[in-house]
């Protein structure tokens, strides 16, 4: 019996701050805007030449909308959508380290597309990169 009250201690202290982060993690993420949008999406092709879409959108996440929109292809990974091709631009990480970084304005997304929130007037760009 004391061996089994040793185990369930560490069990239930681990459940507890797992909530805990759990919780913490939910209420910190960004939120969606219910309702209509416009979005700008500015994609920035591998020989610099600059493309700008505008969409008006009742979607809460920017991979979905682009998807929708046929303006990228990608696969689902650990991080989320890892965007493979936009406006017809395939970037091969695997032959000369080329991706599509994504910017949520002037910051660089740290999730993958699916995982951005569309806000009202949001700007979002996709830009080929060698890295």
């Amino acid at each position: 019996m004391k061996k089994t009250a040793k185990l369930l201690l560490p069990v239930l202290i681990l459940l507890a701050v797992s909530a805990l982060l759990a919780g913490l993690h939910l209420s910190s993420r960004p939120e969606t805007a219910a309702g209509s949008k416009t979005v700008t999406v500015e994609v920035v092709h591998a020989d610099g030449s600059a493309k700008t879409v505008h969409y008006q959108t009742d979607m809460d996440y920017l991979g979905p909308l682009l998807l929708s929109e046929g303006l990228i292809k990608g696969d689902m990974g650990p991080y989320g959508l890892y965007i493979t091709e936009v406006d017809g631009e395939v970037a091969d990480y695997s032959q000369n380290k080329s991706f599509w970084a994504v910017f949520i304005g002037d910051e660089y997304a740290t999730t993958g597309a699916d995982l951005i929130p569309l806000t009202d007037g949001g700007a979002y760009a996709l830009v080929y990169t060698i890295g």
